[in-house]
């Protein structure tokens, strides 16, 4: 048995119990290797002693450990420990998307888009890793404290189902496929169908199908068509509307058949909400007419047969040839026999008789049997204990039971929790949806911590909700608990610790209390305990706020969805603004710095860049001479050629001038600088020679050459 404080895997310390479900338990935990923090989810007794499940649990999970995304609970180790079964996970701090959603009744079409991308997401991810989650429900979602989504629990369901794990346990035929339901071969597309339900409650508030027990409702999915979420909501806008409803099709060929496919509609619902892009598939259309053959009604009326016979043998209805019920509130389900090949199988008339009545009379005898055995296990009930022979198998409640097990079973019954440790009852009475008090008085019999009495006797029905009242031991010399209510945290932790007890923080919201004063304590003040004993104290965090996340430089659609999902509420004017840090269609804006804490429900804006602003220019220069240092031989008055040409290619100035300074004035330009290019003419000198026979000077001009130079110049903004 898993005990506070104790050591898993000789570095997992076991810290608290965070929460229960229909298959295990989980625990807050310290990695003492990693020095982090992780949740650790053991699987329950009566499925660690199943060697098979454990053999197919752990290969499922050791599968799952391979995925790492951003929208899936990551699994960190799988292990196993003194017969304690166990998986090591990231640990997400948050609340399930189930009581996200009973928490505000039903989430807006913006909102519940939102989640469902990211859930898509995580899903894709393990489907591109040939992983089918099978059991994706709102129980499985998990929204963390920074507005991110994860999916949890991947590979446990096909674990779970593989071994005829019963539905009220799984608590999830709510959302399971018609395929699944079945009993038959499920893939991607099951998982589609299951997010689509998901999608359907956040709209509505409610699940599509529902009855008063699991077959029932497992019949609804396969039978009846889905109710359009705009019955309930009418406000839904048409896409969201055609997604949910191509989501559930009842055939998976009609369905999305990728996550791709449904993750581009849902981004496409965001931006045009009222806009019928979703294309239904229709296979049927994709063939032909096709006439029944003598050989094809010969194999149907073989095949029905066959099904009639097997219905009488099972005691299942005609209407749900699929379903085998084993009882009125427990249905496994199994694939159908696969039919001959034609040839091997030969229909006989007589043999039908034959057939039928055997199978009226095997039935009739299983009856017979079934009655027989249930009068020797209840009647062994009658007196008040039960048969060692005959071992009466029960199973925990989960916190995630379906609606419809809650409506079968309001009630709970009083466990034992004399003589078990404080702790130990206390997670008993948990586990039941009960709540507990705790009192302490002094004993010299019974072991300081254990429970001596209940105001409560066992076996008591009780409604869900109901608090029990323990009376535990303090030991031989009981110490007064000081009240710490009202105290600073350092205060209340002196105190406590001065008189002798050990003290464990936990911290909780408060709309009345400021951040770092003591709420509550457990014990409560003047209870008499053992000295030593723990005593925990809630400290306020003040009003819970959500944490702001960083918009800057995402997208206008996915900034929105990301502050939606995050708790909070976009400004109704979106300012688009010129901007040279960020591209255009980018967030380059936000009311509220990212890492802040905001009330829920705060509005935020943004504004969105349409990119850098169109600079423009000026140039009002004086062109000067050119100098000795550009150009040595260059003679005062010689006409120059001068051309102006900005960065980007337009001339601004070409003319032949002998007269400096030249003005250039010009406005409007696009680029910020320019080059002036001057080209002036030199005569070079000329030669003088003589002619040696004549005695005649010659004199020769000399040539004239061009030369050129450049200079750079900055024009100034506008």
């Amino acid at each position: 048995m898993v005990k506070i404080g104790m050591m898993i895997g000789d570095r997992y310390e076991i810290l608290e119990k965070i929460g229960t479900g229909g298959m295990s338990d989980v625990y807050k935990a310290k990695c003492h290797k990693l020095n982090r923090f992780v949740a650790i989810k053991v699987l329950k007794q009566e499925f660690s002693e199943n060697a098979n499940f454990v053999s197919k649990f752990r290969t499922e999970a050791q599968a799952a450990a391979g995925l790492m995304h951003p929208n899936i609970v990551n699994v960190y180790d799988v292990g196993e420990e003194d017969d304690i079964y166990y998986i090591v996970m990231e640990l997400v701090e948050g609340i399930t998307l189930k009581k996200y959603i009973e928490k505000k009744a039903r989430l807006s079409f913006k909102e519940a888009v939102s989640i469902a991308i990211q859930v898509s997401m995580g899903i894709e991810a393990a489907h591109n890793n040939h992983i089918i989650h099978r059991d994706i429900k709102p129980q499985n979602i998990i929204i963390s404290k920074d507005g991110k989504v994860k999916v949890t629990d991947f590979g446990i369901a096909k674990a779970a189902t593989s071994n005829t794990i019963t539905s009220n346990v799984m608590g999830s035929v709510h959302y399971t496929s018609p395929e699944q339901a079945r009993g038959g071969y499920s893939d991607e597309k099951s998982d589609i169908y299951s997010l689509g339900i998901t999608i359907f409650e956040m709209l509505t508030g409610r699940v599509p199908f529902n009855g008063e027990t699991t077959v029932a409702i497992a019949i609804k999915h396969i039978q009846e068509e889905l109710p359009s979420p705009k019955e309930f909501v009418p406000e839904i806008p048409n896409s969201v509307e055609g997604i949910v409803i191509k989501c559930c099709e009842k055939s998976p060929d009609r369905r999305y058949q990728n996550m791709q496919e449904l993750i581009a509609d849902l981004k496409q619902s965001l931006m045009n909400p009222d806009e019928d892009f979703v294309v239904r598939n229709d296979p049927d259309m994709k063939g032909g007419t096709r006439m029944i053959s003598d050989r094809d009604r010969e194999q149907i009326k073989r095949r029905t047969v066959y099904q009639e016979t097997n219905n009488r043998n099972y005691g299942y209805d005609d209407h749900d040839e699929s379903l085998r019920l084993r009882s009125d509130s427990e249905a496994v389900y199994e694939e159908e026999p696969e039919m001959e090949d034609d040839d091997e199988y030969d229909y006989n008339p007589k043999m039908e008789k034959v057939t039928t009545f055997l199978a009226l009379m095997g039935g009739i005898v299983f009856c017979v049997v079934a009655i027989i055995l249930a009068v020797k296990v209840f009647g062994g009930r009658s007196g008040g204990e039960h048969s060692s022979e005959s071992p009466i198998i029960t199973s925990e409640p989960s916190d995630e039971t379906s609606e419809s097990s809650k409506t079968e079973d309001p009630k709970v019954k009083m466990p034992t929790v004399v003589g078990k440790s404080v702790e130990e009852a206390r997670n008993a009475l948990t586990d039941l949806g009960l709540k507990s008090e705790v009192e302490y008085q002094e004993s010299d019999e019974v072991e300081a911590g254990q429970v001596m009495e209940a105001d409560t006797e066992e076996g008591t029905e009780l409604e869900k909700g109901t608090t029990v009242k323990l009376t535990a031991s303090a030991g031989p010399q009981g110490v007064s608990v000081p009240g710490v209510e009202g105290m600073g945290i350092d205060e209340a932790n002196a105190r406590l610790t001065e008189a002798g007890f050990a003290v464990t923080k936990v911290e909780g919201y408060s709309d009345e209390v400021e951040a770092g004063i003591v709420i509550s304590q457990v014990p409560t003040a003047e209870t008499e305990v053992a000295k030593g004993t723990n005593v925990t104290i809630t400290v306020s965090l003040g009003k819970e706020k959500v944490w702001v996340p960083n918009l800057m430089g995402l997208t206008e659609e996915d900034g929105i969805a990301t502050a939606i999902e995050a708790g909070l509420v976009i400004g109704e004017e979106i300012a688009y603004v010129y901007s040279n840090d960020y591209p255009e269609g980018q967030i380059c804006y936000q009311s509220y710095s990212n890492g802040s804490y905001v009330d829920p429900g705060a509005v935020i804006d943004i504004k969105v860049s349409k990119g850098p602003e169109a600079q423009t220019y000026k140039c009002n220069a004086s062109i000067m001479a050119p100098s000795p240092e550009e150009a040595p031989d260059y003679v005062a008055g010689t006409e120059v050629s001068v051309t102006l040409t900005t960065d980007d290619g337009y001339v601004l100035l070409d003319t032949r001038t002998s007269s400096f300074p030249q003005a250039a004035n010009y406005y409007g330009l696009t680029s910020s600088g320019g080059t002036i290019t001057m080209t002036y003419s030199v005569t070079l000198e000329g030669t003088t020679t003589t002619d040696p026979e004549t005695g005649e000077t010659i004199t020769v001009p000399g040539d004239t050459e061009e030369r050129t130079f450049t200079r750079r110049i900055e024009f100034v903004s506008e």
